[in-house]
């Protein structure tokens, strides 16, 4: 279907979506969206396995990097973080929207800025509730002694962004990013925790792909999934063009370093535009794809709908899994059938491997640019990103961040309702009419270094962001 781009009118009134008020169960209610919007297919996860891919909690809006891509906006540097009440108030929000085992991705700016024993808390509240939490992090301050900490919290996945966007001091090549990547992976490792990897793609690292996707194979014992997202021209970052890559040459990379083709069409959420998914087994050190069934698959997905796997525990997961077939003989003998196809076709990686198989997983993330915004795929949206006022597409929220970061925060102290303001991290007891910051030479970030006057020195060259209060 050809697609129809929002127009700048139609983003400024897009609005978050309204608490639900139908009554209907909250995958059914995905179900019925993603059927609205011309997305429901067998591969379809939304409203057959979850209400939603994940839901971004942005529990700071600060960062120790100033990444060329940068989604954030050019005042977010500037701004206090958000009180502790109103984190939990929007992890609610994101219970009452989507129900329970929610994928609540803790992110910011990098929330390892936030006080530590501020994200145990919202790790523990999101646990809670009943849903899973996921850190997104630079790493930097990502300690083994925090991660303990977080995962005796309940925290289960863990991403770590690294790539040459970031700019890290002494890095100049993908290969040499390794180092970092090394270091994280043995911060991890033992512990019951997801670990992936998320990159950039850009003309500066496109032709690292394979080699990456070379290093994460070797490393598949602690790293699972590893998610790469095409640079897209929005927030505040310096590096605006695509040239020609997209999710098609980014998948030939991948196919490229894995050593064989991926059927990345059997399983996924959301729009088709936007992700790409693929799973693989890694025998003796080469990828073997699991997915190159996909009727196979899409009868699985829809057979185990059901099921919640313990992502904390490959034991659990594969004895859920395992329980499951032992009851139902039918697709129990399918999946033997698959694995033993599979089994003849890796027979000899199997033998020198001594039968150990791992798992690694890939995905692709196609984000819009905040120009051109395609109104289905915000619509079929599976990434959320709770604003104040409730969930909205990411992409879209990347268009206009100041909407909804540069507006008080509604809070009860001692009986009293306060208003907290982002700018200054102070309450007062009246709405303020009109909220601004000041960006410095110290918290200007991305293009926004290029609104402080260069002519003048210090702090005292600066710019202003004002949003108007309601």
């Amino acid at each position: 279907m050809p697609t129809r781009n929002l127009t700048p009118d139609e983003i400024k009134a897009w609005k978050p979506y309204d608490l639900p008020q139908d009554g209907m169960d909250p995958v059914a209610r995905a179900r019925r969206r993603m059927q609205d919007n011309n997305q429901w297919a067998p591969w379809q996860l939304i409203g057959r396995r979850m209400s939603i891919g994940c839901t971004a909690l942005e529990i700071t809006q600060r960062c120790n990097l100033d990444c060329s891509y940068c989604y954030l906006s050019e005042s977010s540097e500037a701004l206090k973080d958000i009180p502790l009440e109103e984190v939990f108030r929007r992890i609610d929000l994101i219970h009452a929207h989507y129900g329970d085992r929610t994928d609540v991705q803790v992110t910011g700016g990098d929330p390892t800025l936030r006080k530590r024993d501020e994200l145990v808390q919202i790790v523990r509240y999101i646990r809670s509730k009943n849903m899973q939490s996921s850190l997104f992090t630079n790493g930097i301050k990502a300690t083994r002694d925090l991660l303990e900490e977080l995962c005796e919290a309940g925290l289960e996945d863990i991403a770590f962004h690294v790539d040459l966007t970031q700019e890290r001091k002494g890095y100049k090549t993908e290969m040499e990013l390794n180092e970092v990547r090394l270091e994280y992976i043995e911060r991890a490792r033992g512990l019951p925790l997801s670990v992936f990897f998320n990159t950039t793609v850009y003309k500066d690292n496109f032709h690292e792909v394979p080699d990456l996707i070379k290093f994460f194979t070797q490393h598949h014992d602690v790293v699972r999934l590893a998610a790469f997202q095409v640079g897209a021209d929005t927030g505040r970052g310096t590096e605006r063009e695509r040239i020609a890559i997209s999710p098609a040459t980014v998948q030939a990379q991948i196919e490229a370093g894995a050593g064989t083709k991926l059927e990345f069409g059997a399983s996924s959420a959301g729009h088709q535009d936007c992700n790409r998914y693929a799973f693989g087994l890694v025998i003796n050190g080469r990828v073997y794809d699991f997915f190159n069934d996909p009727a196979f698959v899409h009868q699985m997905l829809m057979e185990t709908a059901h099921l919640r796997f313990d992502r904390r525990s490959k034991t659990r997961a594969v004895g859920a899994l395992v329980d499951f077939l032992v009851k139902n003989p039918r697709l129990l003998f399918g999946f033997v059938g698959r694995l033993g196809k599979l089994g003849w076709q890796a027979r000899r990686d199997l033998i020198a491997s001594g039968f150990k198989v791992g798992k690694l997983s890939f995905h692709i993330h196609n984000f819009m640019d905040a120009s051109a915004l395609d109104k289905e795929r915000c619509e079929a949206c599976s990434f959320m990103v709770m604003t104040p006022e409730g969930p909205m597409s990411m992409c879209v929220h990347n268009a206009k961040r100041d909407d909804y970061l540069l507006v008080p925060a509604q809070v009860k102290k001692e009986q009293a309702v306060m208003f907290w303001n982002p700018a200054t991290g102070e309450f007062q007891k009246t709405k303020p009419e009109s909220i601004s910051v000041e960006l410095t030479r110290k918290n200007a970030r991305g293009r926004a270094k290029d609104q402080v006057n260069p002519g003048k020195q210090g702090e005292d060259s600066a710019t202003e962001v004002v949003a108007e209060g309601e």
